[in-house]
């Protein structure tokens, strides 16, 4: 593996409320100069995707609007961690506000990033299990609505072109295939 390249200068270029961009100068190994830019996350402690499992066999999706894409999106809860929350705790608040479900057992997956060129954002993956019926009032600008799915019938679920979210996709394969090992 290459040397990891050397950044000798940052540069804020601007900030909104989720993000800030900056460049970078960086140095690599073999001489080469270069400058990037990239989303910096702008504060925050990172973020949750949650999959919550009704059973072994069925997870809930949510629909919501997603603004990027201008239309509705099944995919799974998600959010930010809140000051002084670990991410068990924040995966099972998000749970509770988007979901109305509260889980006995949350199991850390994995850790996903989206576009790791440009973007500096993760999201912790966790699975959760043993749920029970508890609702949070969350910040939704409106209620979500909870579907059921077959954890079997990932492909029909992308048929649909409802579920676009690399994020949520990647998710349920690797959930169906931890379950498979447990």
């Amino acid at each position: 593996m290459p040397k990891k390249p050397t950044i000798l200068n940052r540069k804020p270029v601007c900030h909104s409320r989720l993000f800030a961009i900056e460049t970078l100068e960086i140095a690599f190994s073999n001489g080469t100069h270069c400058h990037y830019e990239r989303l910096k996350r702008n504060g925050g402690n990172g973020a949750v995707l949650i999959i919550p499992l009704l059973d072994d066999e069925t997870v809930l999706l949510i629909r919501e609007y997603s603004a990027g894409v201008d239309r509705y999106e099944l995919g799974l809860p998600k959010g930010k961690i809140d000051d002084n929350e670990t991410v068990l705790e924040a995966a099972n608040r998000e749970l509770k506000e988007e979901v109305g479900y509260g889980a006995k057992i949350l199991h850390p997956l994995t850790t996903l990033t989206l576009a790791p060129a440009y973007m500096e954002h993760d999201i912790n993956v966790i699975v959760a299990r043993n749920l029970y019926p508890e609702k949070l009032v969350g910040d939704e600008p409106e209620p979500l609505e909870v579907i059921p799915w077959k954890l079997a019938n990932i492909n029909e679920l992308l048929a649909t072109q409802e579920c676009s979210e690399a994020r949520s996709i990647a998710a349920l394969y690797m959930a169906a295939d931890y379950l498979r090992s447990i």
